[in-house]
């Protein structure tokens, strides 16, 4: 498969997943958010924009995080939590931080045209999985190297964000393409999906991951505010 046809095709799977969200059925199971800096885990974490970030999980991930975290471990690495629940507030200011930060990048190009791009990465408020408390965002840091893995796309936290970010994403190092199938493989193995244009986003128990591996429901429905 070229790379135009790979892209093309995560775009036709993106539309229909977009279309089967619509009326998929969920059946909240309640389970708590529980914050990974309260878990005693061998993690790091990317700093937030968000002021005392808690880094809150539904409680299933809890363990499915730990073991991934001591494999990784094993390997002198470490799994980095760049982002897990967030707030309806979070997710509106992620999207301006974004847009301002592409607009200063990309002078010329229209509101219309960045908007285009940061919508491919960034859901709105109310669509994000990240606001189900299913959804993890993870890169991982090499003690050996003291440096964060080659993904293709990032330097370091800082992640570039295109059609390369597609996890399969064909024209990218052999390296990059090792290191982003320890991270999915580590994820998947623990029942998480990873996203079709994120590599370093996974889910689980919400919609996205619930059409994904064909599932009756999700179980995870949105949380947009703790208050």
């Amino acid at each position: 498969m070229t790379t135009k046809e790979y892209c093309q095709s995560v775009e036709e799977k993106d539309h229909w997943h977009k279309q089967k969200e619509k009326d998929f059925p969920i059946r909240e199971n309640n389970s708590p958010l529980i914050s990974l800096r309260n878990a005693s885990l061998d993690l790091a974490y990317e700093p937030s924009i968000m002021k005392d970030y808690a880094f809150l999980v539904r409680k299933e991930l809890i363990g499915k995080i730990s073991r991934i975290s001591e494999q990784l471990s094993r390997q002198d690495k470490t799994l980095i939590i760049r982002s897990a629940w967030r707030s309806f507030k979070h997710q509106r200011l992620l999207w301006n931080t974004t847009m301002k930060s592409m607009q200063k990048k990309h002078p010329y190009k229209s509101r219309d045209e960045l908007k285009k791009v940061v919508a491919y990465f960034i859901a709105p408020e109310k669509k994000s999985t990240h606001s189900t408390g299913g959804a993890v965002d993870a890169l991982i840091y090499d003690k050996k190297t003291s440096c964060i893995l080659d993904f293709g796309t990032n330097r370091g936290l800082k992640i570039e964000l295109s059609e390369k970010c597609y996890p399969y994403y064909p024209d990218i190092s052999k390296v990059a393409k090792k290191n982003r199938e320890l991270l999915i493989g580590l994820f998947e193995a623990e029942g998480f999906v990873c996203d079709m244009k994120e590599y370093w986003h996974f889910d689980y128990g919400n919609i996205g991951w619930a059409i994904e591996k064909n599932e009756p429901r999700a179980i995870y429905d949105v949380i947009g505010d703790m208050s």
